[in-house]
């Protein structure tokens, strides 16, 4: 079992707690050997979690391996009910919520339907409200159970100061989101990228359970990346880094979203090939956004038409070399393609793969696997849940409450 003893600062009670947390079900000896520290060590920090009231102990049903038999063996679990959070990811045509226990269990969801349109803080906050008293109804909650509430939303997001500088649902930059949703809700809030948040749903829920290190490139409305060191999200010196969307693949290109030109974005986004069908199909873009297009675009696909084909071939070379770039800079073992677009099979066919490996060195030619995860809509708000239960369990920890 792999090690996790390169945790920077973090005390041995909180690396125990979240290798429960991970693991689901384990044995003192496992968590020894999955965080690299004594067995004493491990006993003395999971006696303080059981007395704190934030982990249980429970008999498996296992025998002995070995021999068949003696006593059932005793694993760690954590108590799902100690703590609850909310995670919201802001998006469209909709908005998602979920409400998760400690243990990362789900306890409620919400989708609702939004604007298309660019919205005013005030607006983007009511439909937080709107979210969270939903989600809360649902799991028969009250918002005094919660401890945070996690939000992310597409854009650049600084994650320690809580400002928006810009995204595409907001009229305005330099937004100060994080407080405006705090004071409205009078709740703890975390806000991020919402590439980070998915980055975190496959850390903690998915493939990067296993992996020490690995990336996550998001295909949705736009291009997004998360990036996970040493089983760390890393986000950058300043906070707002892993931008591969805003990468430049084109001298004075096309228009993306944030303003400047020749972004990968604005070459691999529904909005950019949307783009492109209006201009060589004569589709038209909906209220929704581009959902209606790009669903008669890929239909117009698979029925084998060479334009609509080209359309999403172009695109695939794009992320090709985006995903080249992402292999030359930071040589990771594993590249997650995540979000709902990956159910557009073009942007990670064969050719897409075969034209990343062509762009980088031979020294790395099979090197790093490519790996598509098609996600339904609730993902990103899982993430923002891990991204709440993260903060909560820094608290905990810091604050002595379970000493």
């Amino acid at each position: 079992m792999e090690t996790r003893a390169d945790v920077g600062s973090v005390s041995t009670k909180q690396q125990v707690f979240e290798a429960i947390r991970a693991q689901g079900h384990v044995s003192r000896v496992d968590i020894s050997k999955y965080i690299g520290v004594s067995a004493g060590s491990v006993t003395s920090a999971t006696a303080e979690l059981i007395t704190a009231g934030l982990v249980r102990e429970s008999t498996g049903q296992e025998r002995d391996q070995d021999a068949g038999r003696g006593r059932p063996p005793v694993s760690l679990s954590v108590r799902a009910d100690s703590n609850f959070v909310i995670g919201v990811k802001l998006s469209t045509p909709h908005h998602s919520a979920v409400v998760m226990d400690m243990a990362g269990g789900i306890r409620a969801e919400v989708i609702l339907p939004c604007s298309a349109r660019r919205q005013g803080v005030d607006a983007i906050c009511d439909f937080v409200d709107t979210l969270v008293t939903t989600a809360l109804d649902r799991a028969s909650l009250s918002a005094g159970d919660v401890t945070m509430v996690g939000v992310g939303l597409p854009g650049f997001v600084d994650h320690e100061t809580g400002e928006v500088e810009w995204s595409p649902l907001l009229r305005d930059q330099g937004v100060p989101l994080r407080q405006a949703i705090t004071a409205r809700m009078n709740m703890p809030v975390e806000l991020d990228n919402d590439a980070n948040l998915l980055t975190l749903a496959e850390l903690w829920f998915g493939a990067g359970r296993s992996m020490r290190d690995f990336a996550v490139v998001t295909i949705e409305h736009g291009v997004g990346m998360g990036l996970v060191i040493n089983n760390q999200l890393y986000r950058g010196a300043q906070g707002m880094g892993m931008e591969l969307g805003h990468t430049k693949v084109q001298l004075d290109g096309a228009l993306c979203r944030c303003g400047q030109r020749g972004c990968l974005e604005a070459y691999v986004a529904d909005y950019a090939l949307a783009r492109e069908a209006s201009t060589a199909l004569n589709m038209e873009t909906d209220d929704d956004g581009t959902t209606t297009v790009m669903n008669m675009l890929l239909e117009q696909a698979n029925d084998g038409n060479e334009a609509a084909q080209s359309i999403f071939r172009r695109a695939g070379r794009y992320l090709a070399l985006g995903l080249a770039n992402v292999v030359n800079m930071f040589d990771p073992s594993l590249i997650i393609l995540s979000g709902d677009r990956m159910r557009y099979d073009y942007l990670y066919a064969q050719e897409v793969v075969s034209d990343m490996i062509a762009m980088t060195p031979n020294t790395r030619v099979g090197k790093t696997r490519i790996e598509a995860h098609q996600w339904g809509d609730l993902v990103w708000a899982k993430g923002a849940a891990a991204l709440a239960l993260s903060a909560t369990t820094d608290r905990l920890f810091a604050a002595g409450h379970t000493e």
